[in-house]
């Protein structure tokens, strides 16, 4: 399924669980003729991200809306910046209200985590991956405000990767045997699929570096004194990322050892969404 039609599906379900049969307090109490605007007031420090979606869905609900945008995805905003200015029906500025609020603010919140872990790499040639551990169905806007903040996308789902974790390897009977099925699947599938395998240790490291035929290796859960060793046996043959418990006070260290990738799932599991309103102007 193409990433348009993903995000449309998001978009009706997001409507139809809000509204179902209507919004009785907004039908109620504006006239159906009545115009007016509605303007994205940031309320904290942070990095900007889902107008573009914004713009999507207001266009989805009602294609009479009309907006401005002053500020754009990726900019730097503070309390009191207006991002935008929406112009149109009351009614459909009512109804769009929470879904923008909803997007915005948690994409902006992703946005504004991965920047920040993306300044402590600063200097290194690490480069920051996200996850698959995002909120079910918002998975592809996450995705892009990871991208927004300056990380990088590790896989949109189990379709564009292959990537053999500890539980395929113990299922497949170890990692020859999973490494074997995964090449032979993909020549008979006619796939051209990148594969990455996840280690536990530095011995299943030296198992992997003797089967060869992988394009990047996971160190799962790797202390940084065996993260530099696995650099040294590495030395460059093969992609290496860092996975695992990392945190903003660690993240520096593993990328110092000279791994390639660093992923970590909390900028889109754990994160904060970022303070705004959608108030009548």
């Amino acid at each position: 399924m193409e990433e348009k039609e993903l995000i449309d599906k998001l978009i009706d379900l997001a409507f139809a669980e809000d509204i179902g049969e209507g919004d009785h307090s907004t039908l109620c109490s504006i006239p159906a003729d009545a115009r007016g605007k509605a303007k994205l007031i940031i309320k904290e420090e942070g990095i900007l991200a889902g107008v573009e979606v914004a713009r999507e869905v207001f266009h989805k609900f009602d294609p009479t809306l009309k907006m401005e945008v002053f500020i754009e995805d990726g900019a730097h905003v503070k309390p009191g910046d207006i991002a935008f200015v929406v112009e149109g029906k009351v009614q459909s500025l009512l109804q769009t209200e929470r879904l923008i609020l909803n997007i915005m603010q948690r994409m902006s919140g992703i946005a504004t985590t991965t920047h920040r872990y993306v300044k402590l790499l600063e200097g290194t040639h690490t480069k920051l991956l996200d996850t698959r551990k995002t909120t079910p169905g918002m998975r592809l806007l996450e995705k892009q405000a990871v991208k927004i903040g300056g990380g990088e996308n590790h896989r949109i789902g189990l379709f564009d990767m292959i990537l053999l974790k500890d539980n395929h390897v113990d299922f497949a009977g170890g990692i020859e045997n999973a490494i074997r099925a995964a090449k032979e699947y993909l020549k008979e599938k006619g796939k051209d699929l990148k594969i990455e395998i996840e280690v536990r240790n530095l011995d299943e490291l030296k198992e992997v570096l003797r089967v060869g035929g992988v394009d990047r290796i996971m160190l799962d859960n790797f202390s940084v004194e065996d993260t530099r060793k696995a650099v040294e046996l590495v030395a460059g043959q093969v992609a290496l990322e860092s996975s695992g418990g990392i945190t903003e006070e660690t993240i520096r260290s593993y990328a110092e050892c000279g791994v390639d990738y660093i992923s970590v799932g909390a900028f889109t599991h754990s994160v904060k969404s970022l303070d705004m309103s959608l108030k009548a102007d």
